[in-house]
């Protein structure tokens, strides 16, 4: 899985530094080409040229490398790599990774990576276990980055807890998990829809919901980091797509979406509707501002196409359906009567009697239920909740090709 990668390390000032040799070694034994960035106390604790005859690189610290103007370049370090390992990472290195303190060439650099970040926290029991470096670390991984736990062992001070940076070997082997897993979905073309649909009143009026499209846009990016090929079909939203391999296609209405989804369905190996789709929209659309008349309006509605049950019934043996039911009462037997009425293969609920999931929300709580039952999943931010449903669409793909 690590053949041919190329890896950015990053070393940071602690006394973990000297593990960062059997991670070079052991990457470079398994085909993958290293390059170090160091910061300046990094290299208190262990030498760019031991660095260099390892790697066969010029080890990387300073912006310029030399006094005539050469300089080393941030962006193209971050667009070079497959994937960015820092470890070790420091209390400091994580408060500044956290709060874009841009003071270094290994903070620049991780800046402007556009691969996958893993870091390995190095430190002493009692500053792992402050509450400013867990913030730190919940919001690193809040920006997608992969933290490797640090060990619980006797640490540098002498001291015996968590804090000891993970085994070289361990190390290694989350990077070729990591690549492993960015393979399942090489080859398969995914359908999201995301966001809410906006159903016009009147040139300046309509009718939406609270949906930001964030768990659409997480599930996008999911995917595609599993090699999948990603059309995302996203009613009007805020957010902005962080990765070019996925296809963003804009609509505005219940009825645009439906057309857009059945005609790229039959394409698909799967689709996931996590779009708040509206139910119903206006019966006539008024072609002027409608102006206030009287004490009341009446507003005539009609039910809007149903894209889940579209799909649902064009979907062939070999194709995936994925759902989502956002419930207020009787959550698991609305959302179980949905997938079987659908013909979905599992469904994702939500619950807006859960604090914390649901509209406008950087997290979410689901349950995942399918033709074997509910699985239940903790409150975790709508990236980490997004991973989750991606194994189990994964498994689900898996499972419909050993039946073809």
């Amino acid at each position: 899985m690590l053949n041919g990668k190329k890896i950015v390390l990053g070393i940071t000032g602690s006394i973990a530094a000297y593990k960062a040799c059997y991670i070079i070694r052991g990457l470079i034994k398994k085909g993958a080409e290293v390059q170090v960035v160091i910061t300046p106390a990094g290299k208190e604790f262990i030498t760019p040229i031991t660095l260099s005859a390892l790697t066969s690189k010029p080890v990387i610290s300073e912006f310029f490398a030399q006094r005539d103007g050469t300089w080393n370049s941030h962006v193209d370090l971050g667009l070079w790599a497959d994937a960015m390992l820092i470890a070790p990472a420091t209390a400091a290195t994580l408060g500044k990774m956290a709060h874009g303190v841009a003071d270094n060439m290994l903070i620049t650099t991780y800046l402007s990576a556009k691969a996958p970040v893993f870091v390995a926290p190095a430190m002493d029991l009692d500053m792992f276990a402050h509450p400013s470096t867990q913030q730190n670390l919940n919001i690193l991984r809040s920006y997608g980055n992969h933290i490797i736990e640090p060990a619980s062992g006797e640490l540098a001070s002498h001291l015996v807890g968590k804090g000891r940076m993970e085994e070289p070997e361990q190390i290694i082997a989350v990077l070729e998990d990591f690549f492993a897993a960015s393979a399942q979905l090489k080859g398969k073309k995914i359908l999201i829809n995301a966001g809410p649909t906006y159903e016009k009143i009147d040139p300046v009026r309509f009718i939406g919901n609270y949906s930001s499209g964030k768990m659409g846009f997480a599930l996008a990016e999911a995917c595609v980091a599993r090699g999948a090929e990603v059309t995302l079909l996203t009613g009007p939203v805020q957010e902005e797509m962080v990765h070019p391999a996925i296809h963003r296609v804009d609509v505005e209405s219940a009825s645009e979406m439906y057309d857009v989804a059945v005609n790229l369905y039959p394409q698909m190996d799967a689709a996931i509707l996590c779009a708040a789709v509206a139910d119903f929209t206006p019966e006539v659309v008024a072609e002027n501002k409608i102006r206030r008349q009287g004490d009341e309006m009446i507003l005539r509605l009609v039910p809007t196409r149903d894209i889940a049950a579209a799909l649902g019934k064009m979907k062939r043996p070999d194709q995936v359906l994925v759902g989502f039911a956002l419930e207020t009462h009787d959550e698991q037997k609305n959302a179980t009567e949905k997938r079987v009425r659908k013909n979905l293969d599992f469904i994702v609920l939500n619950s807006l009697q859960d604090k914390g999931a649901g509209f406008c929300c950087d997290t979410n709580k689901i349950s995942i239920l399918d033709r074997n039952g509910k699985t239940d999943y903790g409150l975790k931010s709508k990236k980490e909740v997004a991973k989750d449903i991606v194994d189990r669409l994964v498994a689900e793909l898996e499972q419909h090709a050993c039946q073809q």
